[in-house]
């Protein structure tokens, strides 16, 4: 039990690992990540694994959530309201609803992650966290015919 403690998270009360994925424009799995501690922020994770760099230097443009604020590179996020700006303009509002459109294909590849429920089992350290993925990666690519 004292082994686990590093990847538990005192806030929503479970063990947790950070697995960040990319997924094709039809919502299909693509790369899952290694996975990290569930405590490391989505921004610091896609930079450990180099995830930023590789997508900039491919000149892939992706679509995150605010938690990459900052990322930089072909990393597209939505407009974020500043403490000093009151509302978001009509027009960026209408950006992020597109934006969010977009994204939706891409949660699409988490929730088909997030349904197998040896996921929400998981009780383990990273290291073992990231064969389970990865060896879900491969049977989904199989279900899906690929």
């Amino acid at each position: 039990m004292a082994d686990d403690k590093p990847y538990y998270s005192g806030k929503h009360h479970r063990h947790g690992v950070n697995v960040q994925v990319l997924a094709d424009p039809a919502g299909r799995l693509v790369w899952a990540s290694p996975a990290l501690p569930g405590s490391t922020h989505d921004l610091t994770a896609a930079r450990a694994t180099g995830l930023v760099d590789a997508l900039t230097r491919a000149g892939i443009k992706t679509f995150a959530d605010r938690g990459y604020q900052g990322a930089g590179g072909t990393i597209r996020t939505p407009f974020k309201r500043h403490r000093h700006r009151s509302l978001l303009s009509r027009d960026q509002k209408s950006v992020n609803r597109a934006h969010a459109r977009i994204r939706a294909i891409g949660e699409r590849a988490v929730a088909t992650l997030k349904a197998w429920k040896i996921l929400t089992r998981l009780r383990c350290c990273p290291r073992r966290a990231t064969a389970i993925v990865q060896a879900i990666l491969v049977l989904q690519a199989a279900e899906d015919g690929r």
